[in-house]
């Protein structure tokens, strides 16, 4: 390449981060800029992991390591498509990635779905990891039973957060609010519903046997949904992981439901939701499901035998998707940016010239955090193959970017300003011997951030 690449990537989570990593490495000389509408990097691992996590939360070393590159910069609190418009950042670079992701929940499409005390799992997980945008206040005082719909990760994480006690949770990173919210839970018994059988589940063993950790919760299966066809006995032969999940399963099934003072987790295979019960004066009184069987090939189909299920709230982890974003194309059957290979394409189906996504936005929100790695690898691998055609000069300076951001009155705020609210919030945790007590307020987050620029500015 003839003239070093300067590249935009919007969105600071791992697909985000991923990607510049291999920008900068595959070719010397190539700048990367960091974009995130937040003030910090790390997108999913700081605001989607459940807090007693730390083993996927430690991925933020690698992704720390990466942002620490030179050739690398950050550039927090600006929405790409709000704050300033695609074609004007494009002014600047000679391609731009889009990593946004994948944070809002997707439609159940049942009725009933939205009336009071019934939740999208991603609202609650944004509450319990302190999302600056998002609602800072949950009532958990008001249900004592709840039903957790749809039984892949998120679900499992909620159903786990929403059972355990809010003092087991004082060695993670909550702040004084969270903590309060889970202390005054009323919670006791949490239903999880999967529409199919034990052996199409998605989780891993261990991702299901986090669920048992804690001694002030126990899990129950129910054994009337432990059924397998044919499609699910082989499926058991060829894959070891999942004979390890039913066998848990099968245990699980196996116990007493003792009375005591644990919370109880109880999982029901073979039940459908078909609707969420309540008015919107009372809010949620109950879940009505339909009885589902295996038909052989690992499909299930309705009985036509329903049930109805007395809990006070439901909170709905049937998937996430990603949003549109303003002047690109948005493909609203698969929620995804219409892309091939990372090159986003225009309603006629033509790569849009210098645009390319990654990560969730790109693919849809499947697979684990570790799969973006191949993801970002595809589309790098197509942008440079268009290199010739994107590399171009003169363009516009980033110190002309950072002027046209301060003329529109963002507090943008940079790596060095990430690593001060870092130190601070490790402060905060120290006396409390804990790793970190996070920061939940953008604008604190910002001032504190932006301390550094500010004293640099007023030296200046």
């Amino acid at each position: 390449m003839s003239v070093p690449l300067r590249i935009a990537v919007v969105g600071a989570g791992p697909a985000g981060i991923y990607a510049a990593d291999i920008l900068t490495t595959k070719v010397a000389g190539i700048t990367v800029d960091v974009f995130d509408r937040l003030p910090t990097p790390y997108g999913l691992i700081r605001y989607g992991v459940a807090p007693d996590h730390p083993r996927i939360k430690n991925i933020v070393m690698a992704l720390h390591r990466v942002m620490q590159n030179e050739q690398i910069s950050f550039t927090g609190n600006v929405h790409v498509g709000v704050d300033i418009k695609l074609e004007e950042l494009k002014q600047f670079y000679d391609a731009v990635i889009v990593a946004t992701g994948a944070e809002r929940d997707r439609s159940l499409g049942i009725p009933g779905e939205y009336l009071p005390r019934s939740h999208g799992a991603a609202d609650f997980v944004a509450f319990y990891d302190s999302h600056p945008d998002r609602n800072q206040t949950w009532d958990l005082s008001t249900a004592s039973s709840v039903a957790v719909i749809g039984v892949g990760n998120v679900g499992l994480d909620v159903a786990r957060m929403l059972a355990r006690t809010g003092d087991e949770l004082l060695l993670t990173d909550i702040p004084a609010h969270v903590h309060a919210a889970l202390a005054a839970s009323a919670v006791t018994d949490v239903h999880m519903f999967a529409r199919r059988g034990p052996a199409q589940a998605k989780f891993t063993p261990v991702e299901l046997r986090e669920l048992d950790h804690s001694p002030n919760v126990r899990v129950l299966v129910a054994p009337e949904g432990m059924e397998f066809d044919a499609e699910s006995q082989a499926a058991l032969g060829r894959h070891k992981a999942l004979r390890m999940v039913v066998d848990v399963l099968s245990e699980w099934a196996l116990r007493e439901p003792e009375p005591g003072p644990q919370r109880r987790i109880h999982l029901h295979f073979l039940e459908n939701p078909v609707e969420i019960l309540g008015t919107p004066d009372e809010g949620v009184t109950g879940l009505r499901t339909e009885r589902q069987e295996l038909t052989g090939d690992g499909t299930v189909r309705g009985t036509g035998e329903f049930n109805e299920w007395d809990v006070q709230a439901v909170y709905r982890a049937v998937g996430y998707r990603s949003e549109a974003i303003e002047d690109l194309p948005f493909d609203p059957t698969r929620l995804v940016l219409p892309n091939a290979g990372g090159r986003v394409l225009d309603l006629d189906g033509h790569p849009i010239p210098g645009v390319y996504a990654t990560g969730w936005v790109k693919r849809g929100p499947v697979g684990l955090i570790g799969h973006t790695k191949s993801d970002a690898a595809e589309t790098v691998a197509n942008l440079f193959q268009d290199a010739p055609g994107l590399a171009r000069a003169p363009r516009r300076e980033r110190s002309g970017l950072l002027a046209l951001l301060a003329d529109k009155g963002l507090p943008v705020t940079d790596f060095p300003g990430w690593e001060r609210l870092d130190t601070h919030e490790r402060s905060l945790g120290e006396p409390h011997g804990r790793q970190r007590i996070k920061v939940g307020n953008r604008s604190t987050m910002t001032a504190i951030a932006r301390l550094r620029s500010a004293a640099a500015d007023s030296a200046a």
